[in-house]
């Protein structure tokens, strides 16, 4: 039978900025246990995932005067985990998009991420700001937070004549269930406004009619992650699977629930090529007697679902003025 070794020590090296614990917290391999040469690659992933480091390496030297004990170092090269965004672009959705934004992924040395966006453009407007703490209790549940103010003219693609602005925060948790699942839960509140015009559709304004152009929601969220992939930044092989689903509580004005599912799944050609194969599913359904309400509607096309056809531009148009409305189910595959 083969001697079994031990690990006597960990060791961290190279971290001048970032704190020890943003480092252990994320290894498999325990001091005074056997050594795993499994547990140390995942560790070196784990740490690497994180994106404060540019290089991760792992060293096992022995123990002098010993033969069954090694000591482990963890020796990373940390990057600059900070920006600041200027941005000018240009979308078929958006045409003329500004953009501007500051961000921290390892502030404080803390592994907490802090920042702020403000995107403009001609179909939406949003300012958004979050928080997030990726191990807020020592077993790795994070806890984040959000607020966002966003703005949308639907008349730019062709959804209707109308606008909503929209204000909301909320907080959510993830929970790691294994190495490779998440399972998500969050709370947030949304009030929204609605401007339709003389052109506006006969079904938004009866709609407007019925409900009124102002709204209050509490909006419960759950979810589940699992991403088997073998990196992030470049990948080759794996999958990728999410599910959401949102519900709003009895105390808000519209009642709708939205369930989502999407799949990424990845699988090598050859050194060079990958293939990539995509599905996104989503149904929603208005429930206490009121519909789903239309600017919460799903739509396709455009750069994120189907190429080849302009944001929105599929699926069922509105038979009057053939503005595009939407729909509560969507299914869309890619492959590539």
């Amino acid at each position: 039978a083969g001697r079994r070794v031990y690990v006597r020590r960990i060791n961290i090296a190279g971290n001048t900025r970032t704190r020890d614990e943003v480092v252990r917290r994320e290894l498999r391999q325990l001091e005074g246990s056997f050594y795993d040469a499994s547990k140390l690659q995942l560790s070196k992933q784990r740490i690497d995932r994180t994106g404060y480091f540019a290089e991760v390496e792992v060293e096992t030297p022995p123990v002098t005067g010993t033969t069954d004990q090694v000591d482990v170092t963890v020796r990373v090269k940390e990057k600059p985990t900070g920006a600041i965004l200027l941005g000018i672009g240009f979308s078929s959705a958006d045409k003329l998009i500004l953009q501007a934004g500051v961000s921290q992924s390892n502030i404080f040395g803390s592994g907490n991420t802090l920042g702020a966006q403000a995107n403009v453009g001609s179909y939406s407007r949003v300012l958004s700001t979050s928080f997030t703490q990726p191990y807020y209790t020592v077993d790795g549940v994070s806890r984040g937070f959000d607020l966002y103010n966003r703005k949308t003219d639907a008349r730019v693609l062709n959804l209707g004549h109308y606008t909503t602005e929209s204000l909301g925060g909320g907080v959510r948790f993830g929970l790691p269930v294994t190495e490779v699942d998440t399972v998500s839960t969050g709370l947030s509140t949304e009030f929204t406004k609605l401007a339709l015009f003389s052109d506006s559709p006969t079904r938004l304004l009866s709609f407007a009619n019925l409900f009124g152009s102002e709204y209050s929601f509490l909006i419960a969220t759950g979810g589940w992650l699992r991403d088997t992939r073998d990196s992030v930044i470049w990948t080759t092989r794996g999958r990728v699977q999410r599910v959401i689903g949102e519900v709003t509580l009895p105390v808000g004005d519209l009642r709708y629930y939205k369930v989502g599912y999407d799949t990424q799944w990845y699988y090598p050609l050859s050194q060079t090529f990958t293939v990539l194969l995509r599905a996104d599913l989503g149904i929603g359904e208005g429930m206490g007697g009121k519909p789903l309400p239309f600017f919460k509607n799903y739509y396709a096309g455009g750069v994120t679902s189907v190429r080849g056809y302009n944001t929105a531009s599929l699926g069922p148009r509105d038979p009057t003025d053939g503005s595009i409305s939407g729909g509560n189910r969507r299914l869309v595959g890619n492959a590539e």
